[in-house]
């Protein structure tokens, strides 16, 4: 039993000095070679040294060996003298672990960043030099300026200037540490401006001063920046109400129907994308492209349904189709609670869609927001070439404008009439998609777009899609401008009241119809 077991335990040493061989100086370099004693003192010190020489070497061979004593898996072996990497090193006495400390592991990384700048994918070399951007020594810095004028990559010889200029903040010479200070101004690396936050206090007031001043400039850029990201959330906000209210801009603008429904017709939109990745649990990256269709069609359908059988009887009659709408939302939220869930249900994000495009440390823009902006364009685009060069569009045009004269021409207006109702629903289907990027999908999703959608609507100008754009884009931004200092309520409210106040001077709204459908 005993030699079995012996017999076991030098099989398993064989299989791992196979796969992982010694540093052997006939098959590793002079400088590995040099460090090998150093690693085998068993000391915290020596193997500091041992460190340092292989970081100073640029020798691309040295990282496995110090990425193997970080993740304490760098083992010597008692016998033979050498040192192996094993992934498990309980396989006798023969091994002997490199024994590390917090300190040393610290040491360790910033050794193994320094040797990843000479490696051949710029990538790497990237984020090797990120890591140490607060760690150079002075030791490091002559190294790392040998490799800056060698640096091919833009993004990797500005992250190794950012690095030395850090370096030299902790120079003696003064000259030295202002002209750093100088190069650091309006850097929004947060290092940077933690770094310069301590040094205003420096004792020497010349120091202290031009730290202050480039804290300021860093300062003036991250709030410029601010200003930006506020006008992207304002854009993004501004597309969906634009996507939401732009179909009741159509049936609202031709038919004068006040639709109470439409919000729940955007839920619709929202239910559909739920459903179809339901169906496609595997390829929810490619599921938005079915739930757009799928959406126009179900939201469409059912607002050719709902005009076919209440709002075509209710023609003139604005009250009652403001009742009855409001009753047709009331059902089909409760539709919805019944058949499918009365809790809000979760809807994916394709991976296309998740995290965020990096523009610097303090200005990112997530991918979802961006792509409802560009989404919002393209439907307008769609739209405004439906209404303006189809058969279907010129028709909607003439009944908006002049509903008898249109029927003495010959144009079926009931037909135009039901067309136009599910258009503009199915548009509000194809903003339910949209939402369900953005927010929670459940049974209310839609009380909380009717009234943003009348609101853009009407000071826009009804039935207008121009008017429809430039209002919920401006709306958007005046939202998101005051939010900071106001609160999301407020603002909501100081934007109600603009609104109540301008169609006091234009009831019209920014763009009112011209020629005969003024006078309507």
């Amino acid at each position: 039993m005993l030699k079995t077991y012996d017999f076991t335990r030098l099989l398993l040493l064989s299989v791992l000095l196979w796969v992982c061989p010694p540093l052997q100086a006939e098959q590793q370099s002079a400088t590995l070679t040099q460090a090998v004693p150093l690693f085998q003192a068993a000391s915290f010190d020596k193997t500091r040294e041992a460190v340092d020489l292989l970081a100073v070497s640029g020798d691309a061979e040295a990282v496995p060996y110090l990425q193997a004593l970080l993740d304490g898996q760098l083992y010597q072996h008692k016998a033979q003298g050498t040192l192996v990497i094993a992934k498990d090193g309980n396989t006798g006495d023969e091994l002997r672990k490199i024994p590390t400390n917090n300190s040393l592991r610290k040491y360790v990384r910033a050794a193994v960043g320094q040797l990843s700048l000479s490696h051949p994918d710029a990538v790497v070399r990237l984020k090797s030099a990120n890591g140490l951007l607060e760690t150079v020594t002075p030791e490091m810095a002559a190294q790392l300026r040998g490799l800056l004028d060698k640096e091919t990559d833009s993004a990797v010889k500005e992250a190794l200037s950012l690095g030395l200029a850090m370096a030299d903040l902790n120079a003696a010479d003064k000259a030295v540490r202002l002209t750093a200070i100088e190069s650091l101004a309006g850097n929004l690396h947060p290092g940077v401006r933690n770094r310069l936050t301590t040094m205003t206090t420096d004792s020497d007031t010349e120091v202290a001063k031009a730290a202050q001043e480039a804290l300021r400039s860093i300062e003036d850029t991250a709030a410029l920046y601010g200003h930006v990201e506020t006008l992207f959330f304002g854009l993004s906000l501004g597309s969906v109400l634009v996507l939401a209210a732009i179909g009741l801009a159509i049936t609202f603008g031709v038919m004068g129907v006040i639709n109470m429904a439409h919000g729940e017709l955007i839920m619709l939109g929202a239910y559909t994308t739920y459903i179809v990745q339901q169906l496609m649990p595997h390829a929810i990256d490619y599921s938005l492209f079915v739930a757009v269709p799928a959406a126009f069609i179900v939201s469409g359908a059912m607002g050719i349904l709902i005009e076919r059988t209440v709002i075509r009887h209710l023609y003139g009659r604005p009250l009652e189709t403001l009742l009855a709408t409001f009753g047709i939302s009331l059902i089909l939220q409760q539709l919805v609670r019944t058949v499918i869930s009365p809790q809000n249900v979760p809807v994916s994000n394709p991976s296309w869609m998740s995290g965020s495009l990096e523009i610097n440390s303090v200005l990112s823009l997530t991918y979802n927001r961006l792509y409802i902006v560009l989404f919002c364009l393209l439907v307008f685009a769609l739209l405004y070439f439906v209404l303006r060069n189809t058969n279907l569009g010129l028709q909607v045009r003439a009944v908006s404008q002049n509903r008898a004269m249109a029927r003495a021409m010959g144009v079926r207006s009931a037909r135009v009439d039901a067309l136009t109702f599910g258009l503009g629903s199915g548009i509000a289907g194809v903003a339910g998609v949209a939402l369900s990027q953005l927010t929670n999908v459940g049974p209310n999703l839609g009380q909380s777009y009717i009234i943003d959608s009348f609101m853009v609507v009407v000071f826009g100008g009804v039935g207008n899609l121009w008017g429809t754009l430039v209002a919920g884009l401006s709306l958007g931004v005046v939202n998101k401008v005051l939010e900071p200092w106001a609160g999301a309520v407020l603002a909501k409210i100081l934007v109600l009241v603009f609104i109540i106040l301008f169609i006091q001077k234009r009831p019209r709204g920014l763009f009112p119809q011209k020629g005969r459908a003024a006078g309507d």
